[in-house]
């Protein structure tokens, strides 16, 4: 679904140039789950950004699959003058997809999802978990391939966030979606991901691969012994 061939990318300023990402080689796979983690200050979302198009890299290649891409941000960005069921028609109207059928589609995630209640609701009368999952309905109703998720579960609490981690590993298992993560929680990439990319200190390029191979959910793998051995293999290849 997405590959990075050898790619390298510098911000330009007055000041100079910023190499971000040097040499980055990595694969995201159909219906596979893959956070990337790395130091502060490293390039993640830089590499979210040359995944959508955002950017261009300076060299090398990044090979996609024919589907559309769906982002989501650090904060979910719901507009308190729309209801939940209009923000989340939001994608539907910038795309000119907003016919009866895509929108009822969407209304049929909210329901399956735990919104049904919420709909008419204004965003503010939302929790914070109830916001991120409205948030990720918005991303899917554009029916997306593949999912781009930048840290958006940084701004909740520790127990919302373990909470919202797991319904959006769910939804995005059940509704069978690819997704890329960029954390710097290495809790975090371990319990959500089918593969964990690490990376070096900026500019950005691969240290090591990991495959997820215990648990069936966030909740088993976190109660399973090897959680902490892989926690301990990751956080020393970060050097920390």
């Amino acid at each position: 679904m997405l590959e990075f061939k050898s790619i390298s990318y510098s911000y330009h300023t007055k000041s100079g140039e910023t190499a971000a990402v040097s040499d980055l080689n990595f694969t995201v796979g159909k219906g596979q789950f893959v956070s990337v983690i790395g130091p502060s200050g490293c390039g993640k979302s830089t590499i979210l950004s040359l995944a959508a198009g955002l950017l261009k890299p300076s060299s090398g290649e990044i090979i996609k699959g024919s589907g559309e891409f769906g982002y989501m941000l650090q904060r979910d960005a719901l507009f308190e003058w729309r209801t939940v069921e209009q923000n989340i028609f939001l994608p539907l109207e910038i795309k000119k997809r907003n016919t009866a059928e895509m929108r009822a589609r969407a209304v049929g995630l909210a329901e399956k999802y735990g919104l049904k209640d919420f709909l008419k609701k204004s965003p503010s009368q939302l929790s914070g978990g109830m916001r991120q999952r409205a948030a990720l309905i918005r991303t899917l109703a554009a029916e997306p391939e593949i999912l781009l998720l930048d840290e958006p579960f940084s701004a909740l609490d520790y127990q919302t966030r373990l909470e919202v981690c797991d319904d959006v590993q769910s939804i995005i298992k059940s509704e069978k979606k690819t997704a890329l993560l960029v954390t710097h929680d290495i809790s975090e990439a371990i319990a959500l991901s089918d593969k964990v990319v690490v990376l070096s200190a900026r500019p950005a390029h691969v240290v090591a691969e990991h495959m997820i191979a215990f648990g069936d959910s966030p909740k088993s793998r976190r109660n399973d012994s090897r959680f902490a051995e892989t926690f301990e293999v990751l956080r020393k290849e970060l050097g920390i």
